[in-house]
């Protein structure tokens, strides 16, 4: 795939992850109002959290996309190390927090314990969460194929050396040396 086609596609299927986190904290805030519960005001937090993070991750996969066009590979490789850092760092928070076993136990205990209306919002929240995984892969894949042009292109800077003649020094020795006089 061509460079800047990669990176027009990173910051899609960042859009895209954006997107669903955006519905899943809808989700998260149409939750019951009748007794509220700390883990449902902390998943929305911690969805927030993410949505932010992952906004910065825009804002530098545009950055990188936009060094590419210009031609700036430096720039760009900057731009996408940084975009890297916040989505692995979102990436970790999912997986360990909002998306773990542990979380999506909890909520489900919430819903069983409650009944009602936390039953169908615990269950529609761990459905929501789970809707995050494929989009999160399809990031870190694009993330790394970005990483792959960048090194195939930056492979191909090519390096021009220009000489310049500026003539021959003739250097003449004094004339009685060279019929063989002595020098004074």
């Amino acid at each position: 795939m061509a460079l800047e086609a990669t990176f027009r596609t990173l910051s899609v299927q960042i859009r895209k992850l954006c997107d669903i986190l955006n519905a899943v904290q809808l989700t998260a805030g149409d939750r019951p109002v009748r007794r509220g519960a700390a883990l449902a005001d902390d998943t929305e937090n911690m969805v927030l959290d993410l949505q932010g993070r992952m906004e910065e991750a825009g804002v530098a996969a545009r950055t990188a996309k936009a060094a590419v066009i210009s031609p700036d590979l430096e720039r760009a490789r900057r731009a996408l190390a940084k975009c890297q850092e916040i989505f692995h760092g979102v990436e970790q928070q999912f997986c360990n927090e909002l998306g773990s076993f542990e979380r999506l136990s909890e909520l489900a205990a919430l819903g069983a314990e409650r009944g009602g209306e936390w039953k169908a919002w615990s269950g529609s929240m761990s459905a929501a969460i789970g809707e995050v995984r494929p989009p999160l892969a399809e990031v870190s894949r694009t993330l790394a194929a970005c990483w792959e042009e960048l090194v195939e292109h930056s492979g191909k800077t090519s390096i021009s050396i220009r000489t310049k003649n500026l003539g021959q020094k003739i250097v003449a020795k004094d004339s009685r040396e060279a019929v063989g006089g002595t020098p004074t």
